[in-house]
């Protein structure tokens, strides 16, 4: 018979010395803690556990390890390269499609998605500033097709609603110039 004994958990150089850095000393502590959890979570998935839930429960860890890393490294100070690469926004990538447009006609592209994005926000000034709507005009004098149909149906209708509700504000006013500068080019 053998016989079982209780495992020791050997001590690490920082837990031994008193005056070793605190944060050293909590970060060990933490690895320790995590190494243990693992051994008894490694130690359940070898009890009976069916291949699928063998499969469930690897990935489980390796996604706990992984936040833990990053936590780690969020602590350290350290950025990810996926948080040092900033995507533009759909604003930036719609008025680069537009200059793009305007600019380079030749090797420009029709991209429907920035269209659209053009579209619902052009009466927009803070999302389309006044140096980008004058060739958003322009670009619309090719529009063509259900997009011209729908354009000019929203903006008669944006009309009528601002006409209806009889406010003066003067966010409202430029918005309103807008839509029939947009009436006027596509009627």
């Amino acid at each position: 018979m053998k016989k079982k004994g209780k495992k020791t958990k050997r001590l690490t150089a920082a837990e031994q010395d008193p005056s070793a850095n605190e944060p050293d000393l909590k970060k060990q502590k933490a690895e320790g803690e995590e190494e243990e959890e693992e051994e008894e979570k490694e130690g359940e998935m070898n009890q009976e556990l069916t291949p699928e839930e063998k499969r469930t429960l690897e990935r489980k860890l390796k996604k706990e390890r992984k936040k833990e890393q990053k936590k780690l490294m969020r602590e350290a100070g350290v950025v990810s390269k996926k948080e040092e690469i900033k995507k533009p926004s759909g604003s930036e990538l719609a008025l680069e499609y537009l200059m793009s447009w305007s600019e380079n006609p030749k090797e420009w592209k029709f991209q429907k998605t920035r269209q659209t994005w053009l579209l619902l926000h052009m009466y927009d000034k803070d999302k389309v500033p006044k140096e980008y709507f004058s060739i958003l005009l322009r670009y619309l004098e090719g529009l063509q097709g259900s997009a011209r149909t729908i354009t000019v149906q929203k903006a008669e209708a944006l009309v009528k609603e601002y006409d209806a509700s009889g406010t003066e504000d003067p966010s409202l006013l430029e918005k309103r110039e807008r839509i029939r500068n947009v009436l006027q080019l596509l009627s």
